[in-house]
């Protein structure tokens, strides 16, 4: 008996599991975790904040609980003996595909050395355990990584500081201005999760068949480092780049979407309105102000401009990416390391989604058509 059923390409709008965790409801302009926007938390709260709320359903009551979860997280960031031992070669070997190349084989040894173990075979607080650890030793990975394909030695993490400063200390090695910390932390807090993305939607496929967490998580992190997913901060200043002036806006844009290109940072494949992501960093950038962020403001103003004049009838503004990559410039992050950034926040919802999964044992298994030569045909002899 046949039970297959015709669905979009590419699963668009398809849904296939109920979640606790959050929604995005594009035609809105408007996401959430769990029942709170996701962009007030952002305004309002800390990072370990809104972590609380997505492994634990509840933001911190209090200061009490609040800096009892900070407590518990903290020691989390430092890496085992072995993992460390083997960071300046994996970082050799990575050179020129980037941290979070190395990220995706560092976390399996660290996964290792932890004794991560199936979630199929564990219990909740366990695969919580496990997820936790996971998730506070990314940073210190992407971070220790990047600055030993820099030449320099790694950083220690600090227990003092929160989740956005500590991340940021470990990569200059001097702590952060508090106003640069803040943006970023926003930053971190405004991507940790979005929907069933392909990342998620990756590491909850792997999370329903058992696999331990450091597994679940390389397989999202292999879905982030391609370029339709997680590498557009970085490619939308490389556009910032490219344009160069003011008066060649129009005509670098026109002749891009007449030839049918991409422009990265503009339009997104769930939103039909602004994403509420970009709205409020732009915000963020243009409180620091200054050159880039006004070129950037302009950019976007002409693009739209474009767009509605060559492409009527569809919405197309500017995504996360484009004044993610603006706000990381202007907070002095590298630019290879702006996807691992955005990799540093989005484990936290990576790993709430995995959590949630390993509660239903039920594997995610889909069906694909066959479209090649008629079966069956016999099999030519050789000569």
């Amino acid at each position: 008996m046949n039970t297959t059923v015709e669905v979009p390409r590419g699963l668009a709008g398809v849904v296939v599991t109920e979640t606790q965790l959050g929604d995005v409801r594009g035609r809105e302009g408007f996401y959430h975790y769990r029942q709170y926007s996701a962009v007030e938390l952002a305004a309002s709260r800390g990072f370990e904040d809104v972590w609380h709320l997505m492994f634990r359903g509840t933001l911190p009551a209090d200061a009490a609980e609040r800096a009892a979860f900070a407590a518990e997280i903290a020691p989390l960031r430092r890496l085992p003996a072995e993992v460390r031992e083997a960071l300046p070669a994996l970082a050799r070997a990575t050179a020129l595909a980037g941290p979070l190349a190395g990220l995706r084989t560092a976390l399996s040894l660290l996964g290792a050395c932890a004794g991560f173990r199936p979630v199929y075979d564990l219990g909740p607080e366990r695969r919580a355990a496990d997820a936790l650890a996971a998730c506070a030793a990314v940073p210190t990975l992407l971070t220790a990584l990047h600055r030993l394909g820099q030449g320099l030695e790694p950083v220690e993490p600090r227990e003092d500081l929160p989740y956005a400063a500590n991340y940021l200390y470990m990569l200059t090695g001097e702590e952060p201005d508090p106003v640069r910390a803040r943006a970023v932390e926003q930053y971190l807090i405004s991507t940790i999760d979005h929907g069933f993305n392909a990342s998620t939607f990756t590491a909850r496929v792997i999370a329903s068949t058992g696999a331990d967490i450091a597994a679940c998580l390389t397989g999202a992190i292999g879905a982030l480092s391609g370029p339709l997913h997680g590498g557009a901060p970085s490619r939308a200043l490389d556009t910032l780049d490219a344009i160069g002036t003011a008066e060649r806006i129009d005509p670098w844009i026109r002749e891009r979407v007449l030839a049918g290109d991409r422009i990265m940072g503009f339009g997104h494949p769930v939103y039909r309105t602004e994403d509420p992501r970009s709205r409020m960093l732009r915000d963020i950038a243009r409180g620091f102000g200054g050159p880039l962020v006004d070129f950037a403001v302009e950019v976007e103003r002409q693009v739209e401009s474009i767009l509605a004049e060559l492409k009527p009838g569809r919405e197309l503004h500017t995504n996360v990416e484009f004044y993610a990559g603006v706000v990381m410039e202007l907070c002095g992050l590298p630019r290879e390391m702006f996807t691992p950034t955005f990799c540093a926040a989005r484990v936290v919802g990576w790993s709430a989604n995995i959590l949630e999964q390993a509660a239903d044992s039920k594997i995610i298994r889909p069906a694909a058509r066959y479209t090649g030569p008629t079966p069956p045909q016999p099999v030519p002899s050789l000569g």
